[in-house]
């Protein structure tokens, strides 16, 4: 009650008239937080529900944490399996031997251990670069600091590579902020997914960075192929040769960003969303369908020079960054389609046009950010055309 006083005690200070209302952006970001926001609707029509802004984030981030465990994991994981061969140095070396947790690939704490000292700068740089921005946007316009920065900065950190350099991170999220989603009014107004932009900025001004097989394990001198540069090199039949079968890549102990490499953890994300009705299924099963229908007609057809026309569904499923994409990036409200029917057609396109980076395109071997982001530039298109062929029908029907 204390605290529940004092925020009561210093609010005429920032509201309108007051002393810093300027700053009240920033007074109602820390109340908010701590506790749920007190206004109601003053006009009609009223909408009474039990899920606000606050809840809707709050699951999103709950929904990640399967990601985020088995992200600590994997990342440790294969850094000390690297360092098994290559050895160990830096300043994570020094606080993992003077802790004494050691870098034993079969000790699970010593994975944990090692994958939060790549996870925690990332995601501390994501949050204190990209807030900044998000705040100077809302003491300029005066409008509240909304908690979509809290799944932005969250998700943002889960699709970058262990090895990012942490300016670069901080460049990514603020351009992410800044230009996908502020300039276009702020969360609720962006028609993309503001995560993705700031990380296909990275990629496409980065690209020795963001790119190649040396990037994913943070281990000097030591290069992992990811399931997907291996498929698009000799064929998804070359990956069992190179330890890698098909269960490894559900599980996730595969090459990859910092939280996309499981198919299971990200699968326990979606139910969750599914059952808290987050997420929206049609989203879900129009990627599925997309995706499964374009590589099965590409299996069907078969190339010579091509090997990844010969990759099935269920090895695109759980390679890369589609499963991370499908579950918390494709299912996205604000920049996905808005009618039911759209939402086939938006997933659809998805599907089909990460197959179509992938396999048709050998330059850029990933395709499911590049999907997405296509998707939400179609996005507002293809909810015109449905809501149009649905003032015909109904004028047809009266006529």
């Amino acid at each position: 009650m204390g605290l529940r006083n004092f925020f009561d005690r210093i609010e005429p200070h920032f509201v309108k008239g007051g002393r810093y209302q300027k700053y009240f952006a920033i007074y109602e970001m820390v109340e908010s937080f701590i506790y749920t926001p007190k206004t109601v609707t003053t006009a009609a029509p009223h909408a009474r529900s039990y899920i606000d802004m606050k809840r809707i984030m709050t699951y999103v981030v709950i929904a990640t944490i399967p990601c985020i465990l088995f992200g600590l994991y994997n990342t440790g994981l294969q850094t000390n399996l690297a360092i098994a061969e290559h050895g160990a140095s830096g300043w994570r070396a020094w606080i993992i031997d003077t802790l004494g947790i050691g870098f034993n690939p079969r000790n699970p704490l010593a994975n944990m251990a090692h994958g939060l000292l790549y996870f925690l700068p990332i995601y501390i740089v994501t949050l204190v670069a990209g807030g900044i921005f998000e705040v100077i946007f809302a003491v300029v316009r005066g409008h509240e600091v909304n908690e979509g920065f809290l799944v932005t900065s969250m998700l943002y950190t889960l699709i970058m590579p262990a090895s990012a350099p942490l300016w670069q991170v901080a460049l990514g999220i603020i351009f992410g902020v800044v230009i996908g989603k502020e300039v276009f009014g702020g969360t609720g107004k962006n028609f993309l997914n503001p995560a993705l932009v700031g990380r296909a900025f990275l990629y496409f001004a980065y690209p020795a960075q963001m790119s190649g097989d040396t990037i994913w394990t943070p281990v000097d001198g030591f290069s992992g192929a990811t399931p997907l540069a291996i498929g698009a090199s000799d064929g998804y039949a070359a990956l069992p040769e190179r330890g890698i079968t098909w269960m490894d890549a559900f599980i996730g102990t595969i090459q990859g960003c910092l939280g996309e490499t499981s198919t299971i953890a990200c699968l326990i994300g979606l139910a969750f969303l599914l059952v808290t009705k987050i997420a929206n299924w049609r989203l879900v099963l129009g990627c599925l369908v997309g995706m499964i229908a374009f590589s099965s007609l590409l299996n069907f057809i078969g190339s010579d020079s091509n090997p990844m026309f010969a990759m099935p569904w269920y090895w695109h499923l759980v390679i890369g960054g589609y499963a991370f994409g499908l579950v918390f990036m494709v299912t996205e409200p604000v920049s996905a389609s808005h009618t039911n029917v759209g939402r086939y057609i938006y997933g659809a396109l998805i599907g089909f046009m990460v197959v179509m980076i992938r396999v048709i395109n050998p330059a850029f071997p990933e395709g499911m950010m590049l999907a997405i982001l296509f998707g939400n530039v179609f996005a507002p298109l293809i909810d015109y055309f449905v809501v149009q062929a649905n003032i015909k029908r109904r004028a047809k029907r009266n006529v």
